[in-house]
């Protein structure tokens, strides 16, 4: 019996992908950029690998936050204040939420049955504006923001100590459901439990292989029925 949900926010909650592109835009045009779709989709994949680099612990969390903008600049063939952009950015990011289809729906239905518990590698400041602009605060027992426990997704220490704060935590009884197979799959793995991943797009999981799969949150409360 299932009683422990362990959430992801981006991708899997709100649509990150969706306010990435919207903050950004808004960023590189004052730093006199046009946000054309080549250059967005640049940054992103740009942004991607530093997080990965994190995931990995081969850079340090501003080397993340100011490395991927100094490498987008740096391609345009631009010198920008690299920690002026992020702060800026990170100020566009905070603004606003845009809930992925369903999702809004599905965590209020959810809470009516389970403990739901926010694990989020995101930016502290970035993270609880937003839970706050979508009204999240609410459905979740606690908000477990790596930037604030001190290890971020998938490093077994961040589970620990969020298990370690959640009071009768029943490790056999809780799930970790998110969108990234190396952050919330490989970490809920690290930390043995039953994951769930949220692969809308179905795209291959590779050697990181989840318990189950779903298409999104909305589907969570079927799959969570059938296991009893």
């Amino acid at each position: 019996m299932i009683e422990f949900l362990l959430l992801d926010l981006d991708d899997t909650i709100l649509d990150f992908h969706k306010a990435e592109r919207i903050a950004l835009s808004k960023t590189i045009r004052d730093f006199g950029v046009e946000p054309s779709e080549a250059v967005l989709d640049r940054y992103h994949h740009i942004n991607k690998w530093h997080w990965e680099q994190l995931e990995l612990g081969l850079m340090t969390r501003d080397q993340v936050l100011m490395g991927r903008f100094h490498q987008l600049f740096e391609e345009l063939g631009m010198e920008v204040d690299a920690a002026a952009c992020m702060k800026r950015y990170e100020r566009n990011l905070s603004m606003g939420h845009y809930f992925l289809p369903g999702a809004e729906e599905a965590v209020k239905r959810l809470k009516e049955h389970y403990r739901l518990f926010l694990v989020s590698n995101g930016t502290a400041t970035v993270q609880h504006s937003r839970l706050t602009s979508a009204g999240l605060y609410p459905y979740f027992e606690q908000v477990f923001i790596s930037q604030e426990i001190g290890y971020n997704k998938p490093e077994k220490a961040y589970f620990d100590r969020c298990f370690e704060r959640i009071p009768g935590f029943e490790q056999e009884k809780a799930l970790m459901v998110g969108d990234s197979l190396t952050s919330d799959i490989k970490g809920g793995i690290n930390a043995g439990l039953k994951t769930v991943w949220v692969n809308p797009a179905h795209k291959p999981c590779g050697d990181i292989r989840p318990d189950y799969e779903i298409e999104g949150l909305s589907d969570l409360e079927g799959l969570l029925e059938s296991l009893g």
